[in-house]
């Protein structure tokens, strides 16, 4: 099984960090924010690093020679949905896929490989608590999940209203092969259905995220499920973001 990190954006909300250097390179504790999540992937055996670049690739190519890299060169004009698919051709073992822009602790990488699910979404249960700080990003923007009274995911998006959702969608989830294979053949009948129009809640195809991939899936019959954790995450996409995790970031 895969790691699968997709980190091809630029991340403009974190500038200057990220104005001759990727997001995922900015330091938090002395570390940087993609060795934090390599350092979670590692403990649970995931060493085998496919990473998906954009933005500043060549500086990601030096620093980690051993990753293998797809290479998101239209990233400007595409999303996370997208990014993600340049990487289907190493997803038939089954992998687990990280955003490269987050803080997730150890612990959560070891309980999501000993899923029995072939679809696992990582939620933070925590999640409004830690919005509180989080006035630049507010809570109406979290990748929301609602379960059914189970672990099963009744719904994802962003528009739920709080108070209905269980927690947020943290931006790692695990594939079996089986569920690898369900993933890349909904995305080919998507894109080929949609063309560049508008899917789920994006304007266009190209610009969806993960997450409207995901929720059609769930309205196809498709069963995901979702592994709780309270806490021990912080996504970092604003300046406010960094700040908060240089201070309060610890596993």
């Amino acid at each position: 099984m895969k790691a699968i990190v997709i980190g091809a954006g630029r991340g403009a909300r974190l500038m200057p960090h990220t104005a001759d250097a990727p997001k995922c390179f900015a330091e938090v504790k002395g570390k940087r924010i993609l060795d934090w999540g390599l350092e979670a992937l590692a403990s649970a055996g995931l060493d085998d690093v496919v990473f998906i670049g954009g933005y500043r690739i060549e500086m990601i190519r030096e620093a980690y020679p051993h990753f293998t890299f797809c290479h998101n060169a239209d990233w400007q004009n595409n999303n996370i949905l997208e990014s993600l698919m340049h990487a289907a051709d190493h997803m038939d073992d089954g992998f687990v896929c990280a955003y490269s822009d987050i803080l997730y602790t150890p612990q959560i990488v070891q309980e999501l490989v000993k899923s029995p699910h072939e679809m696992t979404l990582v939620c933070d249960t925590d999640w409004r608590a830690r919005y509180v700080a989080r006035t630049d990003h507010p809570e109406e923007d979290g990748e929301k999940i609602k379960r059914d009274g189970s672990t099963r995911v009744a719904a994802i998006n962003r528009t739920m209203p709080s108070e209905d959702a269980y927690g947020e969608y943290i931006g790692v989830a695990r594939f079996t092969p089986g569920a690898a294979a369900k993933l890349r053949a909904h995305y080919d009948d998507t894109k080929a259905k949609y063309g560049n129009g508008p899917f789920q809640a994006a304007k266009t195809f190209r610009k969806a995220y993960l997450i409207d991939l995901f929720q059609h899936m769930i309205e196809a019959g498709e069963e995901f499920h979702a592994l709780p954790t309270p806490g021990g995450y912080m996504e970092i996409d604003t300046n406010q973001d960094f700040q908060i995790a240089r201070e309060d970031w610890e596993i």
